[in-house]
């Protein structure tokens, strides 16, 4: 019997430094340079589980965009 992996873990840390920053989705697929998507952005702020590559992405996009070195750890809860 295997255990179902929870994919919906609600809204991210992500979304709230999103928010505090004034930032839309688009400005970080904008200055994005690891071909980041809208989909992959909103996925991350609604709290849908993402792999570690899409993660690491939406990362490199947000200290990019805001020049702040923020960790893995302060952006998503899981």
């Amino acid at each position: 019997m295997k255990k179902e992996i929870e994919r919906n873990l609600g809204a991210q840390p992500i979304a709230r430094i999103m928010l505090d920053q004034g930032l839309r989705v688009r400005d970080l697929v904008d200055i994005s340079t690891d071909q980041l998507t809208y989909k992959m952005v909103s996925r991350a702020c609604k709290g849908r589980r993402l792999t570690p590559n899409v993660q690491s992405k939406v990362l490199h996009a947000l200290n990019a965009f805001t020049r702040k070195q923020y960790s893995m750890e302060e952006l998503f809860t899981y």
